[in-house]
């Protein structure tokens, strides 16, 4: 099963990625940079698996640049800030 499969995975999966990255020493704008990519891979090449990320997609389909690459610093934001 893909971590796209189920919305808690992924969150698990990047918060996991994101643990490794901070670890190594990468720049929270390098990441955030990292996501913005992810995200728009995500919105071109893959179909939403669940309702969270179908809202996800939603979402950064209606914003800006400027507001993708938000949404993107605030998912690294939400994983590392959430109770495990």
């Amino acid at each position: 099963m893909s971590v796209l499969e189920n919305f808690q995975d992924w969150k698990t999966f990047l918060a996991q990625r994101v643990t490794q990255a901070a670890s190594a020493g990468m720049e929270k704008q390098t990441m955030e940079n990292i996501a913005y990519q992810i995200g728009e891979y995500l919105s071109n090449h893959v179909d939403p698996k669940n309702e969270q990320e179908r809202l996800l997609k939603e979402l950064w389909d209606a914003g800006t640049e400027e507001q993708r690459h938000a949404m993107a610093g605030a998912m690294i934001n939400y994983v590392q800030n959430r109770k495990q």
